[in-house]
């Protein structure tokens, strides 16, 4: 199981710098992707589909809002049309809701929406820090505040975790796990804001900066990492998927980048841009 999610962890990566580093299409491509499998898989965790497995008229409008959200973000990236897109899926959402009655139940509808707006719109704003002013150097902080933090915590838990923080929720989770892990992330982000991100500023010190994103984008890793748990216990399910061996599905791997990337987004162009 190691060697198996290790290497599943490392094709992951790879997939991930070359299309970040890449931008444009390929970047907008592969997130708008793991956007719909995303979308699905938090879709049918909450049983938007009832108690079967096909599509429903709910998550159709859903995909079709993916798609049109990921086509503004890539043509436009106005926040205007995208906040107008958002508006007309939930509407639509609701039209669909309403003309089908008594097909769906409130709680299919609550699920639809919460999950175009979780994993979708969120995630996007992978692309949006990419594709901002220096994006091509602030965008790592969201994988350092995310797998970093991961990484960092994990290692420091192993180590040294004693107190358990959140014993129902996450029983393995330490207190000492997640503030070395908010420190680890702060200390790669220091040294990646140093070494690689003052390139680009250089009438700048922004390694402080970086630093400090990376520590509040580490905080909302986990935030999103045990929220998503928090959902598979609620439902009663082990995993959301199992489409990459080892970890389970998109939502299992996405789920702390999918919060860690709208707070980069915005502390990057409130701090930096």
């Amino acid at each position: 199981m190691f060697w198996t999610r290790l290497g599943s962890g490392i094709v992951l990566l790879v997939i991930a710098i070359g299309a970040i580093s890449l931008g444009g299409i390929p970047l907008a491509a592969l997130l708008w992707i793991i956007s719909m499998i995303a979308f699905r898989e938090l879709a049918k965790a909450l049983r938007c589909n009832g108690e079967g497995d096909k599509i429903n008229g709910l998550e159709t409008v859903g995909m079709a809002g993916i798609i049109c959200y990921y086509l503004l973000v890539y043509l436009s990236g106005d926040h205007t049309w995208l906040l107008m897109c958002i508006v007309g899926v939930f509407l639509a959402i609701m039209f669909v809701y309403v003309i089908a009655f008594p097909k769906y139940h409130a709680s299919q509808v609550m699920a639809a929406v919460f999950s175009w707006l979780y994993a979708p719109v969120l995630l996007a704003f992978v692309y949006q820090t990419r594709m901002c002013g220096q994006g091509i150097y602030t965008v790592w902080m969201i994988l350092i505040s995310s797998w970093g933090c991961d990484t960092c915590a994990y290692a420091v838990g192993k180590l040294i975790g004693r107190k358990k923080i959140f014993p129902v929720l996450s029983p393995k989770k330490s207190l000492e796990g997640c503030i070395g892990g908010v420190a680890g992330a702060a200390l790669l982000g220091g040294l990646y804001g140093h070494f690689f991100v003052e390139k680009a500023f250089p009438d700048q010190r922004v390694a402080g900066i970086i630093a400090l994103i990376c520590a509040v984008g580490a905080v909302m890793s986990m935030v999103g990492d045990l929220a998503a748990s928090a959902v598979k216990r609620n439902m009663g399910i082990k995993d959301y998927g199992k489409l990459i061996p080892g970890h389970g599905g998109i939502m299992d791997r996405f789920d702390s980048v999918i919060v860690t990337a709208p707070m980069t987004y915005f502390l990057t162009v409130l701090m930096l841009l």
